[in-house]
């Protein structure tokens, strides 16, 4: 008997897709990667990162890290912008979101 692995389904039905061998988790979050490579050529923004890092640490204890889906320096608006694809807020998101944007001086906007 073999054992084969079926993919597994995601919590809340996002499907994962390909786009230049970068691997997105859910559909919603590749057009807007599609979307911000278009901004960026027009020049509109720049540095454009996937899955910006911010940790949460106190006491010298790191206690969580937040992955973003995008960050990237906005030219017309002269700021660094940190994006979220969300489908689902869920109650640790949105605690998580406002520890992070307090902690790093940040403002991590919904799309």
């Amino acid at each position: 008997m073999i054992a084969v692995r079926m993919p597994r389904r995601s919590k809340y039905g996002a499907q994962a897709v390909v786009i230049d061998g970068i691997r997105f988790a859910s559909k919603r979050e590749a057009k807007r990667y599609g979307e911000l490579k278009l901004l960026a050529k027009a020049g509109e923004i720049s540095n454009l990162q996937l899955q910006p890092e911010y940790v949460f640490e106190t006491r010298g204890v790191v206690v969580f890290s937040y992955f973003g889906d995008f960050e990237y320096y906005d030219n017309t608006l002269k700021r660094r912008v940190v994006e979220d694809v969300k489908g689902v807020r869920t109650p640790v998101y949105r605690l998580k979101k406002k520890i992070i944007e307090a902690e790093h001086d940040i403002e991590i906007r919904e799309v």
